[in-house]
């Protein structure tokens, strides 16, 4: 039968598996298959596992739950091997790796930022302190019938989208970077500007959390910052 694995502990880590139940339609417990220094955590499937509600739940349930005992590997979701055999050579295959993670990522956990800006807020910023597009918006406004006008409005605005909304995201970055041991810069994809994940240590969590919660009060009209955490730290796994 094969099995779902969800992540991958050092050995003595306080598993605690009572009362977890795993992915699948006909969930089954979950537990561990050991191989020297480490653990992964499985359980047994007989199906395709698919992104469900349910199973997308139980699959980040189950991570949570052991990230309360110390430094995990988290692996993405719907991630199966054929047999025990196979978990137990990956493990001892790579151990050196997986020990080197699980120190690395120890006593730390997994914050991601994203952020957004009202368009019609930030158009009327733009309008209001640039001088070219509030003159081109002018002659628009005035009846103005060359047609070259609202291209170069777009472009001017956009050029100008673009020149805030970099200068905001750095900004963003700057001021929560230092509580992070690491960090990582993803594309933003719309409506988003910013879209990045910090590995912040447990001892600096409420520092982190109290600088998130002052950005997100002083941040200005229109922006909206959205912070999830903490989760497992999917992101700086290596």
């Amino acid at each position: 039968m094969a099995l779902y694995v969800y992540a991958i502990t050092a050995a003595d880590h306080p598993l605690d598996l009572d009362g977890l139940s795993g992915v699948g339609s006909e969930p089954v417990p979950v537990r561990a298959v050991a191989s020297g220094p480490l653990c992964a955590v499985v359980s047994d499937v007989s199906e395709t596992i698919r992104p469900k509600r349910r199973d997308l739940s139980v699959h980040n349930e189950v991570q949570e739950h052991l990230m309360r005992g110390g430094a995990v590997l988290p692996l993405q979701f719907g991630y199966t091997a054929p047999d025990e055999s196979t978990v137990e050579q990956v493990l001892q295959k790579d151990a050196e790796g997986f020990l080197a993670n699980l120190e690395r990522l120890g006593g730390c956990a997994e914050y991601h930022v994203r952020a957004s800006q009202d368009e019609e807020v930030l158009l009327r910023q733009i309008l209001a302190e640039d001088a070219d597009a509030r003159a081109l918006d002018t002659r628009l406004r005035d009846g103005d019938s060359d047609p070259r006008l609202p291209l170069a409005l777009g472009e001017l605005i956009a050029g100008q989208v673009q020149v805030r909304q970099d200068a905001l995201a750095s900004g963003l970055i700057e001021a929560l970077v230092p509580f992070a041991r690491e960090h990582t810069v993803r594309q933003a994809s719309e409506p988003d500007f910013l879209n990045f994940s910090l590995l912040v240590p447990d001892d600096r969590r409420e520092e982190f959390l109290t600088a998130e919660a002052h950005l997100a009060r002083e941040i200005g009209e229109g922006v909206q910052f959205r912070l999830n955490g903490p989760l497992p730290p999917y992101s700086f796994v290596e």
